[in-house]
């Protein structure tokens, strides 16, 4: 008959990582969820400050974002989470040939949306430097195109960490589950930003 580990002495047995609010990094990102939270908000307050400043939203003569480049981002940043839920699915019960092909598709429609966003820039019909509304207008996707791209980036080294023998350690599943998460920041606080840069000035 084995004995039983004595935890109080011997933590050893003691898994070393977890997924979910058992995890450091779950916290360290929800910490930086509310960080990021507040900046995205201070961008769009300074927006609205701005538009309020202004008789006409935008100023004539300039016109609207066109929005086929906008609203074709939207939809395809929509339905990454399908297979970005797929993939925190696929970390979470450790399926490693599941979580390397999705990564490989998150990792493809991120570089559909970093071109998509390069369209956005063209057709916002007004550059940064020529009135407060296009200040205001490239503040906001620029911040966002950033945070885009940090967890494009992150994607990519994870991507290519699964497929080697580091993608078999625990800690690196929980990074990818984590990863995920993030997309689902990333997509959230862009609906309000949408609304915002394409409808709003519509509505005006």
């Amino acid at each position: 008959m084995t004995e039983k580990p004595n935890f109080e002495t011997d933590l050893a047995p003691l898994p070393t990582h977890a997924f979910g609010h058992r995890a450091l990094t779950w916290w360290g990102l929800v910490g930086f969820f509310l960080i990021e939270g507040t900046a995205f908000a201070v961008a769009i307050a300074a927006y609205f400050y701005l538009m309020n400043l202004d008789q006409a939203w935008p100023p004539p003569p300039f016109l609207p974002p066109d929005l086929l480049a906008g609203t074709l981002f939207t939809v395809v940043m929509l339905l990454s989470e399908i297979p970005n839920t797929l993939a925190k699915k696929a970390a979470e019960s450790k399926d490693l040939p599941a979580l390397r092909k999705l990564l490989v598709v998150v990792s493809l429609i991120g570089l559909v949306l970093m071109v998509l966003r390069g369209f956005e820039f063209a057709s916002l019909n007004v550059l940064w430097y020529q009135n407060a509304y296009g200040s205001a207008v490239w503040m906001l996707l620029f911040l966002h195109t950033a945070h885009i791209a940090t967890d494009w980036a992150d994607t990519l080294v994870l991507t290519a960490l699964m497929h080697t023998r580091e993608g078999t350690k625990s800690r690196r599943f929980v990074d990818c589950a984590e990863n995920a998460a993030y997309w689902r920041f990333v997509w959230l606080v862009w609906l309000p930003m949408y609304a915002l840069i394409y409808w709003l000035p519509r509505l005006a």
